[in-house]
C-alpha cells in the first residue's frame, strides 16, 4: 500500500498551512545563490498544491513571505519579487484549469507595485472556482496580523460600533486576515527547524504540528500525504482528556 492509498479520505484536515523554510539551504548545498533554491521550489509548491486538491483539502495557505523577510539582502528580496510575478503570471492558467481559488494575507500593501497588480489580477480571475483556496501569506507576520486586527477593533470601539466588553475571540477572529477560514489543523513545516517563526500566531493555537528535515525543493506529494496520515494518527483533545473524546 502506497502512501496515497493510507490517507483517510474521511478524516482529512479541511485546513493545511505550510511554512517552506530551506530553500537557501537547499542552494547552498548545490553551490547555488540563495535564489535558485527558490526558483527549484517552485516544483514544491505545484506537487502540493495539486496533492492537496486532489484530496478534497479545502484550504492550503503557503508561508511564501515573512514581515521579516523584508531585512534580507536587497538583491535576493528584488529577486524574489520578480519571481513571485512571473510565477503567479504563469500559473493563473492552471489554477482556473484546477478549479482553484486563490487569495492572499499579509500586508500586501507592501509589495511592489507590479506585485500587487499580478495578485489583484490572479485573486480575480480565479474568485470563481470552488475546488480549493490557495492563500499565499505575502509580507506576512502573526503579530502584524493581530496588531492590525486590534486597532480595526479600537476604531470600532472609537465609533461607538462596539463595546470593549463585547469583544470575544469570535470578534478577535473576525478581524483578523482569516476570517471567514477554519483555522489550520495541520501545520507543517521543511527543514527541520523547530519553531512557527511568527506564522498564524492566533490560529495555530490548536494545530497539530509536523516537521520534516527534508528541505523544501524536495518536498513532492508523498510527503505531503506522509504528514497527513501522520495528523490522522494522532488524538485531538483540545484540552479535554483521552476519555471525554471517546464517549
Amino acid at each position: 500500500m502506497n502512501l496515497k492509498e493510507k490517507v483517510d479520505l474521511g478524516n482529512l484536515p479541511k485546513h493545511i498551512a505550510v511554512i517552506m523554510d530551506g530553500n537557501g539551504r537547499w542552494a547552498k548545498k548545490r553551490g547555488g545563490l540563495r535564489i535558485f533554491g527558490h526558483q527549484n521550489a517552485i516544483k514544491a509548491v505545484r506537487d502540493t498544491v495539486e496533492a492537496a486538491a486532489e484530496m478534497g483539502v479545502e484550504y492550503l495557505t503557503l508561508y511564501a513571505f515573512s514581515t521579516e523577510n523584508w531585512s534580507r539582502p536587497a538583491e535576493e528580496v528584488s529577486a524574489l519579487m520578480t519571481l513571485l510575478v512571473s510565477t503567479i503570471r504563469k500559473e493563473t492558467a492552471s489554477l482556473n484549469k484546477n478549479n482553484i481559488r486563490l487569495q492572499t494575507i499579509g500586508n500586501t500593501a507592501s509589495l511592489p507595485k507590479a506585485c500587487q497588480r499580478e495578485l489583484m489580477e490572479a485573486i480575480e480571475l480565479t474568485k470563481q472556482n470552488t475546488r480549493m483556496t490557495l492563500v499565499l501569506a505575502l509580507s506576512y507576520s502573526g503579530r502584524w496580523d493581530i496588531t492590525q486586527a486590534v486597532q480595526r477593533l479600537a476604531s470600532e470601539v472609537g465609533h461607538g460600533n462596539i463595546k470593549p466588553e463585547e469583544i470575544n475571540e469570535a470578534s478577535i477572529a473576525g478581524y483578523l486576515s482569516t476570517a471567514g477560514m477554519p483555522d489550520p489543523e495541520l501545520l507543517i513545516r521543511t527543514s527541520g527547524e523547530q519553531r512557527i517563526s511568527n506564522f498564524l500566531l492566533w490560529q495555530l493555537a490548536y494545530t497539530e504540528l509536523y516537521i520534516t528535515e527534508l528541505l523544501w525543493p524536495d518536498f513532492r506529494k508523498e510527503h505531503l500525504y506522509e504528514a497527513i496520515v501522520a495528523y490522522q494518527s494522532r488524538e485531538r483533545r483540545f484540552g479535554k482528556t483521552s476519555e471525554q473524546i471517546t464517549k
